[in-house]
């Protein structure tokens, strides 16, 4: 149910605020978006997780994972992200530019606060709330360095990727 709330709430925004009608422009940062994510969730979800969803009571019961939530966030909730978020990034002003992405981290961090206060979400292997802040800083500045330079992108994520994978000690049993 809470999957569905926040899918609706998603929805709503894309319709308000996002782009969609020129949704081709984002495609590849949408795919970018939704890789990542698809990367952690196969290599790490199941044997060495950061973080996983706890479907809410009613979710449960009707037989919803951490696997159909993480896909409906990838399918819903990404490409909202983008369309909203680069469509309305603010040009040839870094001030604004920094506050708009503090926004963004602000919104997902909160999103964040409230599925940890009902249990939908928690962490493991020593990953908290702060370094959670950090990858939406990461997230958020990739995604517009992508959107303009994607080799760049690519290779931030893969240097981020490799730092993560130092600091929280990924065994190499996740590849399967």
């Amino acid at each position: 149910m809470i999957n569905a709330i926040y899918a609706s709430i998603w929805l709503f925004s894309l319709y308000k605020w996002g782009d969609w009608k020129n949704w081709k422009n984002y495609y590849s940062t949408i795919l970018f978006f939704i890789l990542g994510d698809f990367i952690y969730l196969y290599l790490l979800s199941d044997i060495y997780p950061m973080w996983k969803y706890e479907p809410y009571h009613i979710d449960g019961t009707m037989g919803i994972t951490n696997t159909h939530v993480s896909l409906s966030i990838m399918a819903i909730k990404y490409p909202a992200t983008v369309l909203i978020y680069l469509y309305h990034f603010p040009e040839n002003n870094w001030k604004k530019q920094f506050g708009y992405l503090l926004l963004w981290v602000g919104l997902y961090s909160i999103n964040e606060i409230i599925d940890l206060y009902y249990g939908v979400i928690n962490y493991y292997n020593g990953w908290n709330f702060w370094w959670s802040i950090i990858m939406n800083i990461i997230i958020f500045s990739t995604l517009r360095i992508h959107y303009h330079n994607p080799i760049l992108a690519w290779l931030m994520s893969i240097a981020f990727i490799l730092c993560l994978w130092h600091i929280f000690n990924v065994p190499s049993t996740v590849f399967r």
